[in-house]
């Protein structure tokens, strides 16, 4: 709190931290002693040797913690030098390590780098830059570090994706499964950027002959009964919607009343006993969940309503690809290395008209 070193904690032993009472106030549970310490945040974990790591919560990682009283609680930020950072994501978004799709690893690395640095400053008032989530990148720490997907990584060290001269927002995201799509037609109020944009990953006649068609979701079915769909529904349109769907009651029909040029659902009319619900494209994934706990996998697919004596009695939807379909995608990447495709090409491919630089 005041610059000066609070203790030196031996290897091995563990503290815990809780928030105080106060504001800024923090409690440091010390194994040696009864009562906790009192201290105003934030606090600065650090190893001894730069080489060492902080162990929180069972997960090790580089660089140093630093311990901030919240507003509901106590916030851990990880600060670490951004080339750690980059080689963590990196194994966690893409972690294959076989020769033949090194490209694609190096692209993920670039591609992770540049949405760093896009990034920093977002959440500066919660005294942080990112979340170690999906709602930024997975970061995992340094338990995830693999030796083949660091040397990708330190391969590209300091590139990044500009447009104009500035870091991209580049998005990314499992399998596009037969093309990605445009940034303002999946996210709420999403921008129109220029090399976010529809980009086919079709490199055949075939009906396989996608980059992306080596993953496991290239192509998926989910199914729902009557009964089920209706409870799954009662929870997602209400939580999505707001008022306007508080008594959902039993789902009568389910229809695509509008789609994207690439063909993902823009709008989905939601009929029941309570009324028809329209549900723009990007709360489609949240409301048409395949359980309570599992998002839909992509808003790339069909529908099929099965009905009898004109009840509905069960819904398919026939589907493509994983993930809201903007930028890169990684099974694509994969397909495109094993293709021979480098990745800066990839890169060049999946953010059009953008350039490739070495910033450090």
């Amino acid at each position: 709190a005041d610059g000066g070193i609070l203790a030196v904690v031996d290897p091995g032993v563990t503290w815990q931290v809780q928030p105080g009472d106060g504001p800024d106030q923090l409690q440091l549970v010390r194994p040696d002693r009864p009562q906790p310490d009192i201290v105003a945040g934030p606090v600065t974990v650090r190893p001894s040797r730069p080489a060492d790591l902080v162990v929180i919560g069972g997960t090790r990682y580089r660089g140093e913690a630093v311990v901030l009283r919240g507003s509901t609680g106590v916030t851990i930020v990880n600060r670490v030098p951004l080339e750690w950072y980059v080689r963590a994501v990196t194994a966690a978004e893409l972690g294959m390590r076989a020769p033949e799709v090194r490209q694609a690893v190096m692209a993920q690395a670039v591609a992770s780098r540049t949405f760093a640095m896009h990034y920093l400053g977002r959440r500066q008032a919660l005294g942080f830059d990112l979340y170690a989530t999906v709602a930024d990148q997975v970061y995992p720490g340094a338990d995830a570090e693999r030796p083949e997907v660091t040397a990708a990584a330190r391969a590209t060290a300091g590139q990044i994706v500009t447009w104009r001269g500035q870091p991209i927002e580049a998005l990314f995201h499992s399998t596009c499964g037969w093309s990605t799509e445009a940034s303002d037609l999946v996210f709420r109020n999403g921008p129109k950027l220029p090399y976010l944009r529809a980009v086919s990953d079709r490199f055949g006649p075939g009906k396989n002959d996608y980059y992306c068609a080596a993953s496991p979701y290239f192509r998926w079915t989910e199914q729902w009964d009557a009964t089920t769909l209706s409870a799954i529904l009662a929870r997602t349109l209400p939580a999505a919607l707001g008022a306007a769907a508080a008594d959902v009651g039993r789902v009568t029909d389910l229809r695509i009343t509008s789609t994207t040029p690439t063909g993902r659902v823009a709008v989905l009319a939601v009929t029941t006993t309570g009324g028809t619900f329209t549900v723009p494209s990007y709360q489609v994934r949240d409301v048409l969940r395949p359980a309570p706990d599992r998002q839909l996998l992509s808003t790339l697919f069909q529908l099929y309503v099965q009905r009898q004596g004109g009840e509905l009695v069960k819904v398919t939807a026939a589907g493509a690809g994983s993930g809201h379909g903007v930028g890169m995608c990684q099974w694509g990447a994969v397909g495109r290395a094993r293709a021979g495709q480098g990745y800066a090409r990839i890169l060049a491919t999946y953010y059009p008209g953008t350039r490739l630089e070495r910033r450090y």
